[in-house]
């Protein structure tokens, strides 16, 4: 009898190819789309964005071509409590949080797997480009082949449980490559755009969203140097980000840029290109997909953003509460409390944590 597994769809081209291509393979597909929010929840009547209502037609259209079952799973009071509401949270403490990796932790790599259960597939799988391979009795997290599309950064959070129990069928494929199999099987979302905001901030509109969703109050404070002097007024810490330079509105006679965001005297550090290096970060919530941490510091690589082209050879100190020190061997830019920091050793996954301090 054919392995039985729960494929996750989200309407788009890379989940579509990933169900076909396990069902050529021999499994015993089944379906299903999470539906986390109405589009009337965040303030749209109408958009193409990952798991909105629209995109549950696309992907129970595919579906009904492979003839597999189907099924749509309300998720969207636990993506509200866990992705949402954690996103206005991170970003009212002047931080700036990744939402794709919490919902990866907390809904398709643990609701999804309760509902697998519950339709008897031992298994999931997704449209992630990423890869996962087994050696010597251990699971192995491993970057996609093609690096343009390497989605590993989002999945530092996995076990070797969820990943025993997961399918990435498209790790080895290229881009393009799905594209054309999408288009040679008839698949009407062959050419569909890949989502580039956050689904549930379609417009990229971060500060409206978290005024209308999260109740945000923007509380205007002062923009200050290193010596404290005060160079003008912003608007609200959630209105910018590190790294900033456009749209300050502060005249420094020379270009500067958002150093620093302190939730504490609601103010922002402003500095040179060159403030913006650092060598040293801390990160908690750290998760090492082998099981337990290092016992001595690990030479690896690592990135500190999701577009961040080149990994950063690094050495990894394990500290005590699931947290660990990163000094890199040459200054990184812009390193942002909240993102993540994703560990490498050549092309596996150490694993990852939430960046909490560069100081």
């Amino acid at each position: 009898m054919a392995e039985r597994v729960l494929v996750a769809m989200s309407g788009g081209v890379d989940s579509s190819v990933a169900a076909y291509l396990l069902k050529h393979s021999g499994w015993d597909c089944v379906g299903a789309t999470m539906t986390l929010y109405r589009n009337e929840d965040i303030g749209i009547s109408h958009s193409r964005t990952c798991c909105s209502l629209e995109d549950v037609e696309d992907a129970r259209s595919v579906a009904f071509r492979l003839r597999i079952p189907y099924y749509v799973f309300n998720f969207s009071d636990e993506f509200r409590r866990q992705v949402m509401d954690r996103f206005a949270d991170a970003y009212g403490q002047g931080r700036t949080p990744n939402p794709c990796i919490d919902c990866n932790r907390y809904l398709k790599f643990r609701r999804l797997y309760d509902r697998a259960a519950l339709l008897g597939c031992d298994t999931i799988a997704t449209g992630h480009y990423a890869r996962i391979e087994r050696e010597n009795g251990r699971y192995l997290l491993k970057k996609a082949l093609d690096a343009s599309k390497d989605q590993s950064y989002v999945l530092y959070m996995l076990t070797q449980e969820q990943l025993a129990h997961t399918r990435f069928p498209l790790g080895t494929l290229h881009k393009t490559e799905a594209r054309e199999l999408a288009d040679r099987l008839g698949f009407f979302n062959a050419r569909k755009p890949d989502s580039q905001d956050i689904c549930f901030v379609p417009d990229g509109d971060y500060t409206a969203f978290l005024q209308e969703y999260g109740h945000v109050t923007l509380e205007p404070g002062n923009f200050v140097d290193r010596e404290g002097r005060v160079l003008g007024r912003h608007r609200g810490l959630p209105c910018y980000t590190t790294g900033q330079r456009k749209g300050l509105g502060v005249s420094a006679g020379k270009h500067v840029y958002v150093v620093r965001k302190n939730a504490r005297d609601n103010t922002i550090l402003l500095g040179d290109n060159e403030d913006l290096f650092t060598d040293t970060l801390t990160a908690s919530r750290v998760n090492w997909i082998a099981g337990a941490p290092p016992e001595a510091p690990v030479r690896c690589t690592a990135k500190a953003r999701y577009s961040q082209q080149v990994d950063a050879p690094c050495t990894v100190y394990p500290l005590e509460g699931r947290a660990i020190r990163v000094v890199f061997d040459r200054p990184q830019r812009a390193v942002t409390a909240g993102q993540a920091v994703v560990l490498y050793n050549g092309d596996e996954v150490l694993g990852g944590g939430t960046i909490e301090s560069t100081e």
